[in-house]
């Protein structure tokens, strides 16, 4: 028998490489995780999805946000001198207890960790080059979990001062006076927000007709395109980019339209593509797609074209949520090691959007219903109507259920305001087993809560299911 290495070579040291390999190490595994960064985390912990969501919970603290939800009839003095120091101290004290949690992970379950960048020369053999040379090692199975990066076209001017991309945002050397953002998809609204929070012009240029379209149900994205707006922010829609000119301390956009949004800041927010350049899979007969992504995984194993290659996470597309990529991971080493504790996805998945107000949905939007002739009705309560949304100052936030009529099944679940990406799952646990209208009308929740909308909505929906039976 071939004796390998290691038992499993992890490629990508992020969230989807750090559960796969504690979960092949958990059963006995011997396991290696190759890193290119000097720390653990990946994007999600460095630059991306812990970075921008403890920014906004710093920019609604440091701005007073959240005072002025709080301030009917009290004089609430707001901070104004908020710094980029103590703007971004948070967000650094964050991403140095993760990056510490992941690499105490990886010690204790025996894991094996190397800083370098690989290449996978064939099916079992990945070479390392680092700062001392190379060296390879080999692997009855590797993984590929080495995530994705942000899209840089070459008629954007990126540079380190003035135009940024979702990574190097972090960079940024002062909070600016203006910015625009191009995109209006997850990251260019969440941070859009987060800067329209803190004081600064922002200038939103998108090509939809609606922010987050077509990812929200279709109200939902009303409601929150008008949040945007009342906010502040300046939106463009229905644009595309033709041109963006650096010129000293000021960056012009012009849009294809003939607009221009002068800035002294540009966030580059459109898409991102699979982090795959030397990884060599093409060579071993794996198709890389056009956008870099790993092309033909198993939807349900992970298993690329090779046998003894998975790949797991954004490398190899949408969804790309890190809760997602973490259980691809799990799923490919369980398949490889033939563990059948767990054998698929959970086909029901939740989505968390940061942005202000936060946004969660799962299951099926009104417009999904529609599209294959679903009969249905809606139930909805506001968060006003609850004593904690008073309390909390969250009066414009809104928990929808949509139901299957006349049964009562629940079908999905969209909540806009604080919190909302906690709520989503009590909807998601009803949703996961089969659950209807009954669970929220017999349920006793907490009081005052959040929580207890869902119970509201639910009879909002009733009234209109009894009159269809």
């Amino acid at each position: 028998m071939t004796q390998y290495d290691y038992d499993l070579v992890v490629i990508g040291g992020g969230p989807a490489g750090e559960k796969g390999a504690a979960q092949a190490a958990y059963f006995g595994h011997k396991v290696v995780v190759i890193e290119a960064y000097k720390e653990l985390g990946g994007h999600c912990i460095n630059w991306g999805t812990l970075a921008s969501k403890t920014l906004r919970e710093s920019a609604l603290f440091l701005s007073g946000f959240r005072n002025r939800q709080l301030g009917e009839g009290l004089h609430v003095k707001f901070k104004a001198d908020i710094t980029l120091a103590n703007f971004m101290h948070r967000t650094e004290v964050v991403q140095q207890r993760e990056q510490a949690r992941a690499i105490a992970n990886l010690k204790a379950h025996g894991i094996d960790r190397v800083t370098g960048t690989a290449r996978v020369a064939d099916p079992h053999r990945v070479v390392i080059s680092h700062y001392d040379g190379e060296e390879d090692i080999t692997g009855k199975f590797i993984l590929i979990a080495t995530g994705s990066i942000p899209a840089r076209p070459a008629c954007i001017p990126f540079n380190d001062v003035s135009v940024f991309d979702s990574t190097t945002v972090l960079n940024m050397t002062h909070i600016p006076d203006a910015i625009a953002v191009i995109g209006g998809g997850v990251i260019g609204c969440e941070y859009s927000c987060l800067f329209e929070a803190l004081g600064v012009e922002v200038h939103l240029i998108y090509s939809g007709r609606q922010l987050l379209d077509p990812l929200l149900d279709e109200e939902i994205g009303s409601i929150f395109n008008q949040r945007v707006e009342s906010m502040g922010v300046n939106l463009h829609f229905n644009e595309q980019v033709d041109s963006c000119v650096v010129d000293g301390r000021m960056v012009t956009t012009t849009l294809k339209s003939g607009t221009q949004v002068k800035t002294d800041t540009v966030l580059y927010a459109l898409g991102r593509s699979g982090n795959t350049q030397g990884l060599g899979l093409e060579a071993l007969g794996i198709s890389i797609g056009k956008y870099g992504h790993i092309d033909a995984v198993d939807p349900i194993e992970f298993q690329t074209q090779v046998p003894s290659i998975y790949a797991a996470g954004d490398v190899i597309g949408p969804p790309a949520l890190v809760s997602t990529s973490m259980e691809q991971a799990r799923l490919a080493v369980c398949h490889a090691f033939d563990m059948p504790y767990k054998t698929r996805l959970a086909p029901i998945l939740p989505t968390g959007i940061y942005t202000i107000p936060e946004i969660a949905m799962v299951g099926e939007t009104e417009q999904g219903c529609r599209d294959v002739g679903i009969s249905y009705v809606v139930g909805r309560n506001r968060y006003g109507a609850q004593a904690r949304g008073q309390i909390i100052g969250d009066t414009e936030g809104w928990i929808k259920l949509i139901f299957e009529a006349p049964s009562g099944k629940l079908l999905g679940v969209h909540i806009i305001g604080e919190l909302a990406s906690e709520l989503i799952h009590v909807g998601m646990a009803c949703l996961h087993y089969g659950g209807d209208i009954d669970f929220f009308i017999h349920s006793v929740f907490n009081y005052p809560t959040l929580g207890d909308g869902y119970k509201y909505a639910a009879y909002d929906a009733l009234g209109k299911l009894n009159e269809m039976r």
